[in-house]
C-alpha cells in the first residue's frame, strides 16, 4: 500500500475553513487506499503570538519553558484536524511529537533529531487511521519536550517519511515551490521545477524560507523526494531530490539573509578567547557559522577571529552580547545592521569569474561588501542590511535573468 507523508504550513491551517478544506482533500487521498500520515504546524500566527506573550514575562525566558509553552501551537492544529476528518468520516488520531517517536538532543528551541521511532504510527496506520502529528516538536533522551527551530515541521515530516519508508513527502504551504529569489524582493523570480539536495540545503542555510535545511539533510541522507506545493493552488510544484552532477550549472538563486551579526575577537591569546566565548554562546545554545581564525602568534602580533550569528529568533540576544561585552571589553565588536547576499549553484566555484564579477557589479553600484565567505554551492557576501534588496535584485538581474536558462 503506498505510504504518504504530508506536511502543512502554519498558513495553510490558519483557520477552520481551511482545516476543513484539507481534510476533504485528505479523506480524498485515504479514501484512494493510501496510509497517510500528516503534520502540522501551529495555525497561522499562534507561534508568533506565543513569543510576543513570553516576552512580555521576560526579556530572557528559559529556554526549557520556551519549547514547552511553543509546542501547544501544534497541538491545536492536530486536535482540531482530526476533528474535521470525523466529520468527513475518516477515524484519524492526533499524536504528539514524543507519542510520535521524535527523540532528538537536549538541545531546546533548536533540538536536532537524532532516532525517530515510529512504532505508535505504524500501529495506527494498521488499524486503518490518518495519523495526525504535531510538528516541530519531539522529546530529548532526558524527556524532556524540545522543539526543532524555526521551519522545523518540515524536519519532523521528512524524518518520519525516512522512518516509515514513504513513497513520498509532501510540503504544503503558501507558495508553489522554490523560486529563484524571494518573489516579495524579485517580482520577476523564476519557478525552479527541480532542485538538488545540496543546492536546496544551501538555499534554507542562506535563508530562504520554503524548506528547513534540517529537513533537506534528512532527505539527503535518506535519498527521499520532497514535493514542495501550495496548499490550495494545485499546478506547479518543485521536486527536490539527486540530480546528476552537473545537470543545472551555475547560479540557480539569490538568497538573502537579513537579521546577521558579525562578531569580531581580537587578543593576544586568541585561542582562549575564542574558546571561552564559543562556549558562553553554546551554553546559550546560539550556534555560529562562516568561521575566520587567524592566528599570527609567531609573527609577535595580536590575532583574531570572526563569525557570524544569525539573530532572527534568539531569544535575549542583547542581553547575551551585554555579557560577553562586559566580560571581554574591547577585546569583542559586534558588527550590526548587516545583511548576508548569497548566489547559490552547482560549479560557482570552479573559478574565480562568479565572485569577481559579482565585487565588480556591486562596487560600481556603490555597495561595500564587508565580508565573504564560500562553499563549493554557495558564495555568500556580506553588505549594509539597507543595501540587501538593492543587491538581490542586481545580482538576479546579472546571473538569472541574464543566464539564458
Amino acid at each position: 500500500m503506498t505510504c504518504i507523508v504530508q506536511k502543512y504550513g502554519g498558513s495553510s491551517v490558519a483557520d477552520v475553513g481551511r482545516l476543513r478544506k484539507i481534510a476533504r482533500g485528505i479523506a480524498d487521498l485515504k479514501r484512494s487506499g493510501a496510509d497517510i500520515a500528516v503534520v502540522v504546524s501551529a495555525m497561522g500566527k499562534t507561534t508568533d503570538q506565543l513569543v510576543a506573550m513570553s516576552r512580555e514575562i521576560s526579556s530572557l525566558p528559559p529556554r526549557r519553558e520556551m519549547d514547552m509553552l511553543l509546542s501547544t501551537g501544534e497541538r491545536i492544529t492536530m486536535a482540531m484536524l482530526c476533528m474535521a476528518l470525523h466529520e468527513q468520516g475518516i477515524d484519524a488520531v492526533s499524536l504528539t511529537g514524543s507519542q510520535a517517536g521524535i527523540i532528538t538532543n537536549d538541545r531546546h528551541n533548536d533540538a536536532q533529531v537524532i532516532e525517530v521511532r515510529p512504532f505508535r504510527v505504524q500501529d495506527e496506520m494498521a488499524n486503518g487511521k490518518v495519523v495526525i502529528i504535531g510538528g516541530f516538536q519531539g522529546v530529548s533522551y532526558k524527556r524532556d519536550i524540545t522543539t526543532l527551530g524555526r521551519g522545523g515541521s518540515d524536519t519532523t515530516a521528512v524524518a518520519l517519511a525516512a522512518a516509515l519508508n514513504a513513497d513520498r513527502c509532501e510540503i504544503y504551504s503558501d507558495v508553489d515551490g522554490v523560486y529563484s529569489a524571494d518573489p516579495a524582493v524579485v517580482a520577476d523570480a523564476r519557478h525552479l521545477p527541480e532542485v538538488s539536495f545540496p543546492v536546496m540545503q544551501e538555499m534554507s542555510t542562506a535563508g530562504a524560507k520554503v524548506l528547513h535545511a534540517s529537513a533537506v539533510q534528512f532527505a539527503k541522507e535518506k535519498n527521499i523526494a520532497i514535493y514542495a506545493r501550495a496548499t490550495f493552488s494545485p499546478g506547479r510544484e518543485t521536486i527536490v531530490r539527486q540530480l546528476s552532477p552537473g545537470a543545472v550549472v551555475g547560479v540557480q538563486a539569490v538568497v538573502s539573509e537579513k537579521q546577521v551579526e558579525r562578531v569580531r575577537l581580537q587578543a593576544a591569546d586568541i585561542h582562549g578567547c575564542f574558546k571561552n566565548t564559543v562556549d558562553y554562546l553554546e551554553k546559550n545554545q546560539i550556534s555560529i557559522k562562516e568561521v575566520n581564525f587567524i592566528d599570527t602568534t609567531a609573527a609577535g602580533e595580536q590575532t583574531s577571529a570572526s563569525f557570524i550569528v544569525s539573530t532572527k529568533d534568539i531569544y535575549g540576544w542583547e542581553r547575551i552580547k551585554s555579557v560577553l561585552l562586559n566580560d571581554l571589553k574591547e577585546k569583542i565588536v559586534f558588527d550590526t545592521n548587516l545583511a548576508a547576499l548569497s548566489l547559490i549553484g552547482e560549479g560557482l566555484n570552479r573559478n574565480n569569474l562568479t565572485l569577481l564579477e559579482t565585487l565588480g557589479l556591486l562596487g560600481d553600484n556603490r555597495i561595500t561588501v564587508l565580508g565573504m565567505a564560500t562553499t563549493a554551492f554557495r558564495i555568500s557576501l556580506l553588505v549594509s542590511a539597507d543595501q540587501i534588496e538593492k543587491s538581490v535584485e542586481l545580482c538576479h538581474t546579472r546571473w538569472v535573468d541574464n543566464s539564458g536558462g
